[in-house]
């Protein structure tokens, strides 16, 4: 009998390497600014504005607007669905490493 592989159930809008990072540095953050996103991961304005309407429209994330002092500000946050979809993503991932780590004979961290 074939278990599905791990792959299978990653998911194409979460695993993209800087929506991923959005939405780890959104986990751990609780709520991030624009600005922090666009420094940390290496970005132009436009390439992450681009990752966050993706994820704003699937849901993931909700984009604030809004002023500290006289200067505009975007914050961050993940949705109830945006904490569900990373941990499911951080699960797979598990399991793959997990896989590949059997066949090379290493022993699987817990």
């Amino acid at each position: 009998m074939m278990t599905e592989h791990p792959a299978n159930g990653l998911d194409d809008v979460v695993h993209q390497r800087v929506r991923l990072g959005i939405m780890a540095i959104a986990h751990q953050a609780r709520q991030v600014e624009f600005g922090f996103l666009r420094t940390t991961l290496q970005l132009t304005a436009g390439n992450l504005g681009q990752h966050l309407t993706v994820l704003e429209k699937a849901e993931l994330i909700q984009i604030e607007k809004g002023y500290e002092g006289k200067r505009p500000r975007t914050w961050v946050t993940l949705t109830a669905a945006g904490q569900a979809a990373l941990r499911n993503e951080i699960t797979q991932l598990k399991q793959l490493i997990q896989q590949v780590e059997q066949v090379d004979g290493t022993p699987a961290a817990d």
